[in-house]
């Protein structure tokens, strides 16, 4: 029998989809790709790296319709340079803005 303790208090899962995503007190949206979604956080592909506890904005546009786009206030938790220059930005979902 398999067995698996999941150690997080919500499951991730891995998606492709874009994003866009901005300093909380910036105007100007970059495009990034989100790689994975929790209850509790995301992770998404950028081209700039950020420091741990920048406040961002993000829009994820799932590419299914049935999943309506969503924005959320998050919080980086981690940055992590890529073999390609980009960056895995990690970081907290704080709250979810309403449509």
């Amino acid at each position: 029998m398999l067995e698996y303790d999941e150690k997080r208090n919500y499951i991730r899962m891995s998606v492709d989809c874009e994003l866009t995503y901005k300093l909380a007190d910036a105007s100007e949206s970059h495009s990034g790709i989100c790689t994975s979604i929790s209850g509790s956080g995301v992770s998404f592909i950028a081209d700039q790296s950020f420091d741990p506890g920048s406040a961002m904005e993000v829009n994820i546009t799932p590419k299914n319709t049935i999943t309506p786009p969503m924005t959320a206030y998050i919080e980086v938790v981690r940055t992590t340079k890529q073999d390609n220059g980009r960056y895995e930005i990690a970081a907290a979902i704080k709250s979810i803005k309403g449509h």
